[in-house]
Formats: structure tokens, sequence, C-alpha cells
């Protein structure tokens, strides 16, 4: 199993962080792909693959991009610091980048502004697009239109969209990745409605750690933080809706990881 998108830069990770790496090798995870929110959160991811390529070799990946959350808050030079980044083997996707309208901590045209030109150097470097998307998604899929048939791979990280935007996605050939919020009932009942429509060939599966934590754990965590050792419980809340198998999901959704983001196969 892969996980694709840890916020493993996050401060709620500053105590045990090598502890949580080590339970997501102990769960069977063969890599995770720490996401990049800014320029500085995307140099710490990557600085964090550096950092424990002794101890967990292979094992840790990263992502560097722009949250729209953070779109005010780009520097002159933010595309060229990207860019520097993504020159490191690493490295393997553009993004976390995208447009969230549903709580606008950046201004709508700064943040079209910013995805716009992450759009735009995913498809100059050919890396694949790591995205996120609320409540702003015919303007979102607008940008990415264009650029359809110009990068490797589209990631809808997260995804929690309609049932036709769902079909619109996978359409364009995008990837979908879920996370435990598929394992909510109460929140994501409409997510549990739709997520046999996927082909497993364009299934990703991430837990988004520390968020998202799978309601379905028992016996319950003390903690609410997410970690990537908590993956296998999407699997298998995946395997419970749609029929498939657990090991045929875990590995399928390996097998995209590896595809989309040019992971060394294992």
């Amino acid at each position: 199993m892969i996980d694709i998108g840890v916020n493993l830069t996050n401060k709620r990770f500053d105590k045990d962080r090598e502890d949580i790496i080590h339970r997501a090798q102990m769960a069977n995870l063969s890599a995770l792909l720490i996401t990049g929110t800014s320029v500085i959160e995307s140099q710490k991811a990557f600085e964090l693959c550096q950092q424990y390529q002794g101890h967990f070799p292979g094992f840790l990946y990263s992502t560097a991009g722009v949250h729209p959350h953070d779109a005010d808050h780009v520097s002159a030079d933010y595309l060229e610091q990207l860019k520097q980044l993504a020159q490191h083997d690493q490295v393997k996707a553009i993004g976390e980048c995208g447009l969230d309208f549903n709580r606008n901590f950046s201004a709508p045209i700064q943040q079209q502004q910013v995805f716009s030109e992450q759009v735009a150097l995913a498809a100059e470097l050919t890396m694949p697009l790591f995205l996120h998307q609320r409540d702003a998604f015919e303007p979102w899929f607008a940008t990415l239109r264009p650029y359809l048939d110009k990068v490797p791979a589209m990631v809808a990280h997260c995804f929690t969209g309609s049932k036709a935007e769902l079909t619109q996605c996978i359409a364009a050939d995008m990837y979908i990745g879920i996370t435990g919020w598929l394992c909510d009932e109460r929140r994501g009942q409409s997510l549990r409605d739709i997520v046999s429509s996927i082909p497993l060939n364009r299934l990703l599966i991430e837990t988004d750690a520390p968020y998202l934590t799978p309601r379905t754990i028992r016996p319950k965590p003390k903690s609410s933080r997410n970690e990537p050792s908590y993956l296998p419980f999407i699997v298998k809340e995946i395997a419970i809706i749609t029929g498939l198998d657990q090991e045929e999901i875990a590995w399928q959704t390996s097998g995209n990881a590896e595809k989309v983001f040019n992971f060394p196969s294992k």
C-alpha cells in the first residue's frame, strides 16, 4: 500500500515522527508521499525525505506546491523555488495546488492566478499534478482542461465531490484520491454512494494525516491524530462498499501510485 497524501511536516508529528514512519512500515505500507502546501512546507517535506533516507531508504517522497489557502502569501520568486525543488528525484509532483472557495483564506482571484501558474509549471516540467478543490469545481476544471494532455497525470486529492464531478474527472483520465472521509457515514455518505463508480485503475488511497482519521477504527484510538498506519482501514472500507478484495485494492492502488508518481517498483 502507498499513502499518497501525508502532511508529515505538520507539528502534530514533531514529537514522534520517526515512530510514525516505522509504524507505517509495520502496517505494510511501501511508500509515503509527503504533501507540500507552501514553498516552506514543500522544502520541509523534501528535507524529511533526505533526513530519513538512511533509516527508511526509498520510503519517503514529496510534492512541491502552494495550497490555495496560502496563495495570498507567495513571494515573487515562488515558482522558481518550486522549480528548483522539483529537480530532486524524491519530489514527485507539483501541488498540493488548486482552488478552495469554501473558506477563501486567500482571495479567489489570487488563488486562480497561483493555481494557473502551477499547472503551467507542471506542464513545463512534465510532472503530475496533486490537486485540491472545494466548492470551486467549474473554474478548477476549466483551468485544467487545456492541460489534460500536457501533464503525465492529474490526481484529484481527497475527492469529496458529486457523481457528476466524479464522472467528469474520470472522463478526463484523472486519478481519484480516497481518504478516511469515506469511513464517516455522517459526512461521507455521498462519497460512499459513488465510490463504486471509480475504476480500480484510477483509484489512489491516502490518509491526509493528521486529518480525517477513519471513524471505523476499532478499538478507537486515544488520539484524534490520523497517521499513515491507519491506511488499511480505508482499504477495508472501500472493500466493504464495493465488494472488491482488499488485497486487490491494495495491489492495484500501489501500482497506480507507482505509475503516476514514477516510484520505483517494489
